[in-house]
């Protein structure tokens, strides 16, 4: 059991920086980046698309990886 979570968690983790790393980028050019993004302070801009979809996915993967490293702590300790 504790092997295949183990695998599990490697290819989930996998997964995960692939999904990090496919994201869009948020800066826009080099003065976006040296003024901090100022001037997007108060726009609401929502996800759609791609964007959206990446978003999910990140997450879903990143609550999926805690959980099976949570699961994996309570084996080791018991």
């Amino acid at each position: 059991m504790t092997n295949i979570l183990t695998i599990l968690l490697l290819v989930v983790g996998f997964l995960l920086i692939v999904s990090v790393m496919m994201q869009p980028s948020k800066q826009q050019d080099a003065l976006s980046a040296l003024s901090g993004g100022a001037t997007d302070l108060f726009t609401e801009r929502k996800s759609r698309g791609f964007e959206a979809i990446m978003r999910r996915i990140t997450t879903v993967l990143g609550a999926l990886w805690f959980i099976i490293a949570l699961i994996l702590m309570y084996l080791a300790a018991h």
